[in-house]
């Protein structure tokens, strides 16, 4: 009931949802469009208006304040049941309310669970500022009541996929432009387009982020400011859910009755959430003395026009600025710590030897830049413990072991063990993941020096591009920036001296074989992974496939693997690497491409496989120093 005054754009007058609607529909560029189907099409210009009015009764937000008074009600009760703590960057919440009252503001948050925009709308309600409108999938629209009540908090809906769809594409594009345009409330959508279910950043999505951008080129407003949101779990409540998914199990369709049931996860515990606003970025600032935004000038603005290249690669770097500074400010737990150390200890670990463990790769993680959440006030025993107990459905101690998994003398592996281990493994290995990308420029340079001829600074810095490209749609790397990411990992090796760089050469130094046996055991599970798919190819494809049918064909060649002990990569069972490799294959030039009406058909290359064979490290071990057992 408390009093909502929020901050916004220049003092303007709130805008009905029905006058936002009219004003999509009444714009210049709309109706263009409508007239232009029209003539293709041979329908009347009412049946076409008409059509684009149903889009947008069905599309359109429809900002309720008594409708939000509720859902913060009810979110603020869920919320105090399932988490300990919301920490915020209040400086971050300044910095945005600053933003809001001077320009359009799209706010872009990182995306690992539903929770993301309940409690980006939340905070926001929370500090008084002024609500988003939010870009949701049009599942969501199909839950009874829940659906309403998200249209009443913001939330505008959007068909998944709408390619080929002239008209709903021009009626989504200006009601976004609209909003943008004038001010009425800072837009928001997920720039990885989806949750992540291995909550890895995900390569960014460029549609929506080139409407938004697309008055600024034109002229129609004199700057955005994109702010990008780290949001960070300490443990995420879909965790099940995501390895069941990555393994092949259909997701459950959204509904009301399927959130009902859910409740029972209101009695765990999640731990606590980390929100960081990033520092605004401004369009403007970005764009200066790098684009020419000429070319707008030469068309009226009412007609559509195709970006140039230019503009093309401006919104790819512009994206992969944002994900980037997700990714620094993102907040590490000490369970994404001990996540990493137990997956290179399956299936268990001493727990004196965790804490030691913990403590070193906390140290290594803030060295390598990372941000912590460690508690000052808490001796490293009672930290590990804490976390252990906060994912006791993953890790257990017992005997003073921290166990992830049964493992007696006597166990038979079966396929369904083989499936039972690997939701353990993908869950526990989603957590590790938040922190892939802290590493992946220095555990690329030492798994270059591996895999590497020999040790001259040319041969170790063309293995890490050869890698760098090969894991391009595994982490997040700024494109065209190989040589300073070079630059970058092998610094950061030398500042915690495991490697020596000289002139000519970059060498592990016997000082840090433990942290480059660490950093190389932690990446092995992707370049096995690759390894595997590589090999699957080569040995067991001899046609054209599909997607689905390279999926199905390399979680069967995986599992047959692990049943016959050849391998211990349960990682390469998860469907999204498997996209990934299928990507970066083609990306290399291992696999081509051809669409048809149904699916994309893939055939194999064998020339660019004989190629790339000998720099995936196939005939040699991954290290040439020994790993054991860590």
């Amino acid at each position: 009931m408390k009093c909502y005054s929020p901050v916004i754009y220049r003092s303007l007058i709130p805008c009905k949802p029905s006058a936002l609607k009219n004003m999509v529909l009444q714009s210049d560029q709309l109706q263009y469009v409508i007239r232009q189907i029209s003539l293709e099409s041979g329908e009347s210009l009412d049946v076409v208006q008409d059509q684009a009015t149903e889009i947008l009764d069905e599309m359109g937000q429809n900002l309720n304040l008594a409708a939000i008074r509720m859902f913060a009600l009810t979110l603020s009760k869920i919320f105090k049941r399932l988490f300990r703590k919301v920490c915020v960057n209040e400086e971050g919440i300044q910095r945005l309310a600053q933003a809001i009252q001077d320009h359009p503001v799209v706010l872009l948050p990182s995306h690992r669970s539903y929770v993301d925009f309940l409690m980006m709308s939340y905070i926001l309600y929370t500090y008084d500022l002024a609500l988003p409108v939010i870009a949701a999938g049009m599942d969501f629209m199909g839950m009874k009541i829940v659906g309403e009540l998200l249209r009443m908090s913001g939330a505008f809906f959007m068909r998944r996929t709408f390619r080929g769809n002239k008209l709903y594409w021009a009626v989504f594009a200006e009601y976004v432009k609209t909003m943008l345009r004038n001010g009425y409330a800072p837009v928001e959508f997920f720039l990885e387009g989806q949750r992540s279910r291995t909550c890895k950043t995900l390569a960014p999505k460029f549609g929506l982020l080139s409407v938004v951008m697309e008055p600024f080129f034109k002229g129609e407003v004199f700057d955005t400011h994109l702010v990008p949101v780290s949001i960070s779990y300490e443990r995420v409540l879909e965790e099940s859910l995501y390895a069941y998914e990555l393994l092949g199990v259909p997701k459950p369709k959204e509904s009301t009755s399927g959130l009902i049931k859910a409740r029972k996860i209101l009695s765990d515990d999640f731990g606590s959430i980390h929100i960081f606003f990033g520092e605004p970025m401004s369009l403007r600032s970005l764009a200066s003395g790098k684009l020419n935004r000429s070319q707008y000038n030469l068309i009226p603005r009412h007609l559509s026009q195709r970006p140039s290249e230019e503009m093309h690669t401006f919104i790819s770097d512009v994206a992969y600025k944002v994900e980037l500074q997700q990714i620094a400010n993102m907040v590490l737990s000490p369970g994404v710590l001990i996540a990493a150390i137990l997956l290179q200890n399956v299936p268990s670990l001493n727990f004196s030897l965790l804490v030691d463990k913990t403590i070193w790769l906390k140290d290594l993680t803030e060295a390598f830049g990372g941000c912590l959440e460690w508690p000052d006030n808490m001796s490293a025993s009672k930290v590990v413990l804490a976390s252990v107990d906060l994912h006791s459905n993953l890790m257990r101690i017992a005997d003073g072991e921290v166990v992830l998994f049964e493992n007696g003398p006597n166990d038979v592996l079966t396929e369904e063990k083989v499936f039972t281990r690997a939701i353990t493994l993908l869950m526990c290995a989603s957590y590790r993941n938040q922190m892939v990308n802290t590493y992946a420029r220095p555990a690329l340079v030492v798994l270059a020096c591996n895999m590497a001829p020999s040790s001259s600074r040319d041969d170790v810095s063309r293995t890490f591009y050869f890698l760098r490209s090969l894991f391009s749609k595994e982490f997040i790397f700024f494109p065209g920036l190989e040589e300073k990411d070079f630059e970058e990992g092998s610094f950061l090796l030398s500042k915690c001296d495991i490697v020596h760089l000289t002139p000519l050469e970059i060498v592990l130094t016997k000082n840090g074989e433990s942290a480059a046996m660490f950093l190389v055991r932690m990446f092995q599970p992707f370049l096995e992974g690759y390894q595997l798919a590589f090999m699957h190819l080569a040995n067991e494809v001899t046609g054209s496939l599909t997607e689905k049918q390279y999926i199905s064909g390399m979680r069967s060649f995986v599992t047959r693997r692990i049943l016959a002990g050849d391998s211990q990569c349960y990682e390469a069972l998860s469907s999204d690497m498997q996209k990934n490799t299928l990507a970066s294959f083609m990306h290399l030039g291992i696999m081509k491409v051809e669409k048809s009406i149904d699916a994309a058909i893939f055939t194999v290359d064998k020339q660019a496989m004989a190629d790339v064979e000998g720099k995936l490290g196939l005939q040699m071990p991954i290290m040439k120093i020994p790993v054991p057992r860590l």
